[in-house]
């Protein structure tokens, strides 16, 4: 098993700035991508960013040149630096680990995990 951690949401005025960390943890080998989502009320979840274990990006249309997504393999740590910030931002932010790895008695297991999700509104 993996557990996703996510922080950092919270209220923000238009053109503000905020980073979320999602930490990965448990018996984790390795985990193929990282990434993060968002779902606005009413609407189906999107990809905002993901990030892969080369540190390949790919980003949302929506949020190019105004997000960025890092990660810090050695601590199983992704971020998404958002700035610029838009009401059409305001969303709960999900963290992803696609095909992660892990070890437990004795067998290897691979598979895609969620956060429980962060909450950011953009609004004055």
């Amino acid at each position: 098993q993996v557990q996703l951690v996510e922080s950092g949401g919270g209220l923000v005025q238009p053109g503000g700035s905020l980073r979320l960390p999602c930490a990965a943890s448990g018996r984790i080998v390795s985990i193929n991508a990282m990434g993060w989502y968002r779902q606005a009320p009413g609407k189906q979840r999107e990809l905002v960013a993901t990030i892969t274990s080369d540190d390949s990006t790919n980003y949302a249309d929506s949020v190019k040149g105004r997000f960025t997504i890092s990660r810090d393999h050695a601590k199983n740590t992704v971020y998404l630096q958002m700035d610029s910030l838009k009401p059409e931002d305001t969303a709960v932010y999900y963290c992803h680990a696609d095909r992660a790895r892990t070890y437990s008695s004795s067998t290897y297991r691979i598979n895609n995990y969620w956060g429980q999700g962060t909450q950011v509104t953009v609004s004055s």
